[in-house]
């Protein structure tokens, strides 16, 4: 029997992390009160509780305008096609993130444009969305990643110096902030989910943010199937849209859970910051490296950079396995590379825009992205966000745990 719970011994803990989602009687209160009110759905749009938290959320991330969809990936879908992208045009995606982020711009029979990612922050690399522009590229969306902000200084420069579009995949980074200002209002779009795992969620839902009052007013056209209506109907032309409203229910729960936010992110920050410093002690677990120009962050995922040299060569896998035997929930498998992944499973004969970049059929072998493969296949190690709504002592279980793994790594060779 040996000292490593994976091979017999005692794990270091044995009580749960925090639970998620977390609620009190405020999304209680909220629920009863749309359903005695009877007005349960989208319509009239945008309904009562769905304009309030659109302008709470928008005000709180210093946008001007909040316009509440069904679900994230919709919220991109609508922010592409607001922003004019039309079939066959380029959008830049960074290879290491969920797969929504490049399957919102094929389902507009547009092209995306795999680039790599910042070996330190996970997100995407400037240098790389510099060399991918072409003549028909049109727009950018740069992916606040798991506890990182993209660096939004130089693809906000590079964007406007080629003309494109910027849309904030912020489904990451709720409450999150650049020098200052709330992330979802630095480009032209942000697009947020509010999916059960999410640090503020109603199960499902998005929202997307602009403080441009014509691509707002699309926006809403664009969510509504194409109406028209008071409020957003002084643009010219009209719109193919969808029904992509939010329901009543998930507005008002989304409105009580805003009201902690500010105080998770506290809390999540706190933990974190220590969590960081414990583990730069032990070696071999780097985390993610925090920008200077980040003033918050909102942690969905907390990411270390696993280095199995400094374990004797064990394997990211085997680490993981051992790591969770300790009672620390963990993944290694959290993203592919977008372009290895089985979801995403493009046609020319569905989508026929993409045939001249990707052939009939797309394979992975044309992308060249070994920042994103390494993260993917060897160092990322994901923990979930709920961790760091404890105290300090439950990021000591974290790390007294790896150091045990470290200690007794001879157990797994």
């Amino acid at each position: 029997m040996g000292r490593l719970a994976i091979t017999g011994g005692d794990c270091v803990r044995k009580k749960p992390f925090p639970p998620w989602p977390q609620f009190d009687n405020r999304e209680l209160d909220a629920l009863e009160q749309v359903l005695r009110s009877g007005n349960w759905g989208g319509q009239p749009f945008p309904n009562t509780k769905a304009i309030e938290f659109g302008e709470r959320f928008a005000a709180f991330q210093d946008a001007r305008f909040g316009i509440c969809v069904a679900n994230g990936t919709a919220a991109l879908e609508v922010a592409l096609r607001a922003a004019g992208i039309e079939a066959g045009d380029e959008v830049v995606v960074p290879a290491y993130t969920w797969v929504a982020t490049a399957l919102a711009v094929v389902y507009l029979n547009a092209v995306p444009v795999f680039v790599d990612i910042d070996p330190d922050t996970y997100c995407m690399d400037p240098d790389a969305l510099a060399a991918a522009i072409t003549d028909r590229t049109k727009a950018v969306i740069p992916v606040h990643l798991a506890m990182s902000i993209a660096d939004m200084d130089r693809i906000g420069q590079i964007a406007e110096q080629r003309g494109l579009t910027v849309i904030e995949d912020c489904a990451h980074m709720h409450g999150g902030r650049w020098r200052g200002t709330g992330v979802g209002s630095i480009g032209d779009l942000g697009c947020f989910s509010f999916q059960s795992t999410k640090v503020i969620t109603s199960g499902e839902g998005g929202i997307i943010l602009t403080s441009q009052a014509e691509l707002a007013q699309r926006c809403q056209s664009l969510v509504n199937i194409g109406h028209k209506e008071p409020g957003y109907d002084s643009f010219d032309g009209r719109m193919l849209g969808w029904n992509y409203r939010i329901t009543e229910f998930q507005a008002a729960i989304l409105l009580a859970q805003l009201d902690r936010l500010d105080d998770q992110t506290r809390i999540r920050e706190e933990n974190a910051t220590y969590l960081s410093q414990r583990l730069e002690e032990i070696g071999g677990v780097r985390p993610l490296v925090r920008d200077p120009r980040t003033t918050r962050l909102a942690y969905y995922r907390y990411l270390f950079r696993y280095d199995s040299e400094e374990f004797k060569g064990l394997p990211r896998e085997r680490f993981v396995e051992a790591l969770e035997a300790e009672g620390i929930p963990c993944w290694w498998s959290w993203y592919l590379p977008v372009y290895r992944s089985p979801l995403f499973a493009l046609k020319a004969s569905e989508y026929p825009e993409t045939r001249r970049r990707y052939g009939e059929k797309y394979t992975p072998e044309g992308v060249s992205c070994p920042v994103t493969e390494r993260a993917a296949y060897r160092e990322a190690v994901c923990l979930p966000h709920p961790m760091l709504l404890g105290e300090k002592r439950d990021m000591d279980d974290i790390a007294d745990a790896i150091i045990k793994i470290k200690t007794n790594v001879d157990e797994l060779l």
